[in-house]
């Protein structure tokens, strides 16, 4: 809307982006469990993927583990053979009859290990796309559900993040994060009934390293979360900084504040990079803190080892082995760390996506929603409306006025007067908290919404067009109009000689916030939107403020044949442009202080008055 009504609204959206923001900034989840409760109940129809990709990462687990232990059995039995052939002084030949077979075998399990990691991976990523494709849609459909509420309350940002950067960063984790823990919790498992098989004194000096890696971790863990959060403030100040360098760039240059801006945007920058590298460290301290631990253990098993292995209560084959789960059972302790953090940092995006989904929706359309007669008179009425932008600060408290069908009303007022407020309850954009609004006598809430704002047609201050061509675009309010009735209306709303200026006409395509189309220009076209879809009642937000003189005077003469039989609502600054209305409502902090004609409210010498001299005087 061209105006922001300051009394009640501006401060609603100060509180709930402080109740909003705070929490976005941990990378933990509030509660991890339910969260991850509800990502298993969004998965439904997909979880069979998730059961596949399990079942895989288990198999390459199992056949990771038994690996080393046949090994163990393959190396005995090949030392075995060669002490006998040099004992007979025969050359050693490997032949399927004497190891051939067993190191096939041994190849076989490999290669199963294999198969079964290329499964959970391509099933995985399957899974999570779907999952995330399922969410973002989810998300797309619930912004459609929204009330203008949520959008005022909220910065553009952060509901993007929802859709992207979230959603991204639960895929990925998904993908990695997920199967990387179950492998490597069931690998560390494994490898230590593993060894315990094997040396059970052997296999308690690496459970000891594993319980001084586990407390390294945890430490570090509770350290990295705390400074995580403040990089994740960090970056979103200077995303803040960058994005207000970018969309303010005309006004910085005009006042020359070029080099203040880059300073603000180097301090966060420099902020930024300070928490990044407290946060980095942690990160990647924690792996060599746990190697270090795990090389102590290898020593002291190796010295441990070779004395059995001397005193012949170790074999070659376990010998080796062992050392293979040690190996086997260090490099997961180096990854429940950071897979640890990764997945609360997941679950903490899927917490703040999911608490987008639970944001409050629009009030649902009645049970038995009232069908609007076509076609429609035009009358509306606001008989005793209060309402409040936030509960408990009213703004409109009883507000009654009667627009009779064709008539022209004029809202006049100073900025925050409530002027935009009146046509937002009018179109139910927010709902009164009393009283109501008729639209030919009925209460437009028993009107199904949709029903009740294809009766109107608006032309904003803020003229918005979206990617695509200029015929799409003054077509947006009627799909299916024809290429003549789109040329009509821009022939009437004075555009049709610019778009056909251009290269492409009217095939011509708006990019990047149509830039290359003039402010004029582009409210023109929005003129012309209005006029296709030939609605019973108009809404004219200073629809000619962005025009010069003559274009307005041409601008007016066809609105004026716009409005002709059709009960208008005209928010004006230049009183010029209303004169004639046949109704002007003159607000003050959301109340009807004045309302008349022109010549009326002139010799009233109130506020209309006062304001009509200030202009003219």
């Amino acid at each position: 809307m061209s105006e922001r009504d300051t009394t009640g609204r501006d401060e609603t959206r100060d509180e709930k982006r402080a109740e909003t923001d705070a929490p976005e900034e941990l990378e933990a989840p509030a509660d991890a469990r339910a969260t991850a409760r509800r990502l298993w109940e969004a998965a439904a129809g997909m979880r069979w993927r998730l059961v596949v990709a399990t079942v895989g990462a288990l198999g390459y687990v199992a056949a990771s583990l038994a690996a080393p232990a046949y090994s163990a059995y393959l190396v005995d039995l090949l030392w075995t053979n060669i002490q006998a052939a040099r004992a007979s002084g025969e050359p050693f030949v490997v032949a399927l009859s004497s190891g051939g077979t067993q190191i096939l075998t041994f190849l076989g399990i490999w290669t199963v290990a294999w198969v079964f990691y290329t499964v959970q991976v391509m099933v995985m990523a399957s899974f999570a796309e779907r999952l995330n494709l399922s969410l973002r849609t989810r998300i797309a459909e619930k912004l459609a559900r929204l009330p203008l509420a949520h959008f005022d309350a909220h910065q553009p940002g952060e509901t993007i993040s929802r859709a992207t950067n979230d959603l991204d960063k639960l895929s990925e984790v998904l993908q990695r994060g997920l199967l990387q823990l179950i492998i490597a919790a069931t690998t560390l498992a494994g490898a230590i009934v593993m060894m315990a098989t094997f040396n059970l004194r052997l296999t308690v000096v690496f459970a000891v390293c594993v319980a001084a890696s586990v407390g390294v971790t945890k430490v570090v863990s509770a350290r990295t979360l705390k400074v995580a959060a403040a990089r994740q403030e960090a970056m979103g100040v200077l995303t803040g900084r960058v994005e207000e360098a970018y969309s303010g760039r005309a006004v910085i240059k005009a006042f020359g504040r070029e080099r203040e801006s880059a300073a603000e945007i180097r301090t966060a920058a420099d902020e930024l990079a300070r928490t990044s590298a407290s946060a980095d460290f942690l990160a990647n301290a924690t792996a060599p803190a746990v190697r270090f631990l795990v090389r102590l253990s290898l020593v002291t098993i190796s010295v441990m080892a070779g004395g059995m292995l001397l005193a012949g209560q170790l074999t070659v084959g376990v010998f080796q082995a062992f050392f293979q789960y040690v190996n086997v059972g260090s490099e997961p302790l180096c990854q429940l760390s950071m897979t640890v953090n990764m997945l609360q940092g997941s679950l903490a995006a899927a917490e703040r996506v999911f608490a987008l989904l639970d944001e409050v929706e629009v009030e649902p359309d009645p049970p038995s929603p009232l069908v609007v007669r076509e076609p429609v008179r035009g009358q509306v009425a606001f008989e005793h409306v209060r309402f409040g932008y936030a509960p408990g600060r009213p703004l409109m408290r009883d507000v009654s006025l009667v627009a009779e069908p064709g008539q022209k009303v004029a809202i006049v007022g100073a900025t925050g007067a409530g002027k935009t407020t009146l046509i937002n309850l009018l179109m139910r954009f927010y709902e009164v908290d009393g009283g109501r609004i008729a639209l030919d006598g009925v209460d437009t809430r028993r009107m199904r919404a949709a029903d009740l704002r294809r009766q109107f047609g608006m032309v904003l201050q803020d003229a918005w067009l979206f990617e695509g061509t200029i015929a799409d675009n003054i077509a947006y309010g009627h799909p299916g109009a024809t290429r003549d009735e789109v040329v009509a209306a821009a022939r009437a709303a004075r555009v049709d000689f610019f778009v056909r200026t251009l290269p492409d006409g009217y095939d011509t395509v708006l990019e990047n916030d149509a830039e290359s189309v003039s402010q004029g220009q582009r409210q023109l076209l929005t003129i012309a939107r209005a006029m296709l879809t030939d609605p019973p009642i108009l809404i004219l937000d200073e629809a000619t403020s962005s025009v010069d003189t003559r274009t307005e005077q041409a601008i007016v003469r066809a609105m004026e044949t716009l409005m002709a039989g059709r009960t208008s609502f005209v928010i004006a600054h230049r009183l010029s442009t209303i004169v004639d209305a046949d109704l002007i409502l003159v607000m003050d902090h959301g109340t009807i202080v004045e309302q008349g004609t022109h010549d009326e409210l002139v010799a009233a010498g109130g506020a209309y008055a006062d304001l009509y001299r200030s202009q003219f005087a």
